[in-house]
């Protein structure tokens, strides 16, 4: 299938001292792209049930097998939503993977579902891809070197939005997952409206300024949720914690992160975020 001519046009992110994993990451979520939207064109987005009870497609698996092929040829180990685990050390760089997050929005074709990659050195995420098919769009970060979106042929720079009021910000929430605490933070926090939005484009409209705040505060996100979108968000300036405002963990072992998400434009509305969080999980 190969990577779809959106992808191709764009060429690379103006990072100038790129990691040598950049590119085949920005190739390999647009292949996936290609498959994904392949199967959303032609309606074929019948879903079977995990053994966890969450929804799995053709096109989910299609996508795991491109990203994990060409992935794994760069010689890390490669951790996917849709695979078993690898065996990897603590300080091991690896990959983690979510083949298709959204897969309930590719079902009910909202068009906001995503494909991600993230590596990890150490437990920490140092480069982060992105891509949002349905859009035509990349969004890719390396550590140090800033956070871009790319779109219609070129890329831009990508920075969080100035610091508000929370009575002035704008709230990012799931739109098939917002649990009743989820609800009371967002009730707590006064923002000016919460939007529900589809799989890690809320981070994405984080990192573009379009929104301000984002809170989860069940265990269900896992690691291959938050990998790549942690460095889209933190390499525009913004911040990703757990609910409780700890560093979250991308080591082997426990892939939950079970004390939940804030991602925020950062400054006062993450610690407020935050405190409401700590209020509300007790």
């Amino acid at each position: 299938m190969g990577v779809p001519a959106w992808v191709a046009e764009l060429g690379d992110p103006p990072i100038a001292h790129a990691m040598a994993e950049l590119r085949p990451a920005i190739e390999a979520v647009g292949e996936a792209s290609g498959a994904v939207m392949g199967a959303y064109s032609s309606g074929d987005t019948a879903a079977s049930a995990k053994a966890d009870g969450s929804p799995v497609t053709e096109a989910d698996l299609a996508s795991h097998r491109i990203l994990s092929a060409a992935l794994a040829a760069t010689g890390h180990a490669v951790l996917s939503e849709e695979g078993p685990a690898p065996a990897r050390g603590a300080g091991e760089a690896a990959w983690i993977v979510d083949p298709l997050d959204g897969t309930s929005d590719f079902v009910s074709r909202t068009g906001e579902f995503t494909i991600m990659a993230g590596l990890v050195r150490s437990g920490r995420p140092v480069l982060g891809v992105i891509a949002q098919p349905a859009a035509r769009a990349i969004f890719a970060a390396q550590d140090g070197a800033g956070s871009y979106r790319g779109h219609a042929g070129s890329w831009e720079r990508l920075r969080v939005g100035p610091e508000r009021e929370a009575s002035e910000c704008r709230a990012v929430c799931s739109r098939n997952h917002l649990s009743d605490t989820d609800r009371a933070v967002l009730a707590s926090l006064g923002v000016a409206e919460a939007v529900q939005v589809g799989s890690s484009i809320k981070a994405c409209r984080i990192a573009a300024g379009e929104a301000d705040v984002y809170v989860a505060t069940t265990g269900r996100m896992k690691q291959w949720d938050t990998c790549a979108s942690w460095c889209v968000v933190t390499e525009a300036g913004g911040r990703m914690t757990d609910a409780l405002g700890g560093e979250l963990e991308y080591g082997p072992g426990n892939m939950a992160h079970e004390r939940g998400i804030v991602a925020s434009c950062g400054g006062r509305i993450h610690e407020i975020a935050v405190g409401e969080c700590r209020a509300a999980l007790g």
